[in-house]
């Protein structure tokens, strides 16, 4: 019952979002965090869960470490955990770039625990598989129109809530979670 609460209260917060184009207002005090090629998301994507993890055991030894996996969490829920269709993939997609933002916040911290001296196996194999798979894609390749902005802890990036309706697969993915979350609460309403 916490998990569908909290789950509940996710996708609200997620839904209710600040209606602004691209940003969450200006970037304050924070840690700079360089951006990834468009190619390189996908892959980092698929690594995502396996770095933010790994990254639990290194947070006390660094406040920059720590700035930037908070970030990556905050980012990461705000783009819907990457489940919104073409999120990462497409361009065009609203919510490509706070995909982006995430997605660099955890390249950003498997280099950071790969620079650490005593960083462990775990981190030397998840670094080596990303390096091989982005060496074989040709990831460095394929850039679009975020690839060279840099992101800031101090900035959240949110969907550009405004492109949500014009896009076809966002929209479909909002009707649907509208619809599930009215389904939802009536369903709560009949069982009380």
């Amino acid at each position: 019952m916490a998990e569908r609460r909290g789950a509940m209260l996710a996708l609200l917060g997620l839904l209710a979002g600040p209606v602004l184009a691209h940003g969450g207002g200006p970037a304050g005090p924070g840690v700079t965090i360089p951006s990834l090629s468009h190619g390189q998301m996908a892959i980092i994507a698929d690594h995502g869960g396996a770095i933010f993890a790994l990254a639990d055991g290194f947070a006390e030894r660094d406040q920059d470490f720590r700035r930037i996996l908070n970030y990556g969490r905050i980012q990461r829920s705000y783009c819907g955990w990457g489940l919104v269709p073409g999120s990462i993939g497409d361009e065009e997609s609203p919510f490509n770039l706070c995909s982006h933002a995430w997605l660099a916040a955890a390249q950003e911290l498997l280099i950071r625990m790969r620079a650490m001296p005593d960083h462990g196996a775990a981190v030397d194999a998840l670094s080596r598989q990303v390096a091989v798979e982005m060496m074989e894609a040709g990831t460095g390749l394929s850039l679009c129109q975020f690839s060279a902005d840099t992101f800031n802890t101090g900035a959240v990036i949110t969907p550009d809530w405004a492109a949500v309706p014009t896009h076809p697969a966002s929209a479909a993915t909002a009707l649907g979670l509208i619809g599930a979350l009215g389904f939802g609460l009536w369903g709560l309403g009949r069982r009380r």
